[in-house]
């Protein structure tokens, strides 16, 4: 029994640290201060996005909680004083499935708060569905609203200048693949309702998510604005709350072998606050290191078509 014994606990020390070496990653090292900046991070009353609110309010930011559900963002309101320490955290009601919910949070912030510093587009679904004003879920929530609200900050931003904007994107865009047809007609990523349809739409919507960091980069030289995508890494967390039975089967090994919060917020943090990267605008982190990308994620061609369209479907022009 005593060998036994021995060799569950070798087996259990192993596989932590394995799961040190290879899945907790590294840490952001910046050591910025934000007493007097103003960070906007959508999708914070929940996973890395409530983690990244307290730790930039930890460093003295006034942390605006953009979250579509009211009674869940002032209960993260309260958990990210509470994990900060600090008073200077706000609830403002963004849903970024309606057009109409993201004009109203960009008037509403405009007006309320003189300063923004930071806009970390944070939120993101898993989900099939239609958003109120027509668009496929996934792409109007990942993308669409985002790049809506940039859009609509971006001179506030550029005031406020030194600024970033930082895209929380994932591996997955590798993946993906837009499907223009399918957007003129659909607009949508694809059609089905199948639990790989709805994987596919998802790589599609955080390759949108590059593209738009890409393109966006472009149209920002010359300003004190620049931007940044990147990947978590896989992430312990709840998007996955509408996945089907299968997907929350893996739930026990995901716990284990994938980040926690903390740790899947490093790579947002360092492209929010690691200084001398500033050169790096437009470009895709991973594991708080810049990383190349395939043809298709920098494609000039397609990252223009892209927003011309998302101009056209968000109300832009």
């Amino acid at each position: 029994m005593s060998y036994f014994m021995l060799a569950v606990g070798c087996t259990i020390g192993i596989g932590y640290m394995l799961r040190n070496l290879l899945v907790r990653g590294k840490r952001c090292k910046s050591k910025a201060k934000l007493h007097g900046k103003t960070v906007i991070v959508t999708g914070s009353n929940t996973g890395i996005g409530k983690t990244t609110a307290i730790c930039l309010a930890r460093r003295g930011a006034r942390v605006i909680l953009a979250c579509r559900n009211k009674q869940r963002g002032e209960v993260a309101v309260a958990e990210v004083k509470e994990g900060s320490s600090s008073s200077e955290v706000v609830f403002m009601q963004l849903d970024l499935g309606s057009l109409s919910s993201v004009r109203s949070f960009a008037e509403n912030f405009l007006t309320a708060e003189p300063r923004l510093d930071l806009l970390i587009n944070n939120a993101g679904l898993f989900r099939h569905g239609r958003t109120e004003d027509g668009l496929g879920m996934m792409f109007g929530v990942n993308h669409i609203g985002h790049f809506l609200l940039t859009n609509l900050l971006l001179e506030r931003l550029n005031a406020c200048g030194p600024s970033r904007v930082v895209t929380v994107a994932s591996v997955g865009h590798n993946l993906g693949k837009i499907d223009f047809n399918c957007l003129n007609t659909h607009k949508a990523l694809g059609t089905g309702t199948s639990p790989l349809k709805a994987v596919q739409m998802y790589n599609a919507s955080k390759l949108c998510n590059v593209l738009f960091t890409h393109e966006l980069a472009k149209r920002l030289q010359g300003t004190k604005v620049t931007c940044y995508s990147l990947h978590p890494g896989a992430i312990n967390s709840d998007i996955g709350r509408n996945w089907s039975k299968v997907f929350k089967a893996f739930k026990p090994f995901t716990a284990f072998f994938f980040k926690n919060t903390e740790e899947g917020a490093q790579t947002t943090l360092h492209c929010a606050l690691q200084e001398g990267i500033e050169g790096l605008s437009g470009k895709y982190f991973s594991n708080c290191t810049v990383k190349d990308v395939y043809p298709k994620a920098k494609d000039d061609v397609a990252a223009k078509k892209l927003w011309e369209l998302s101009e056209r479907l968000s109300g832009l022009v």
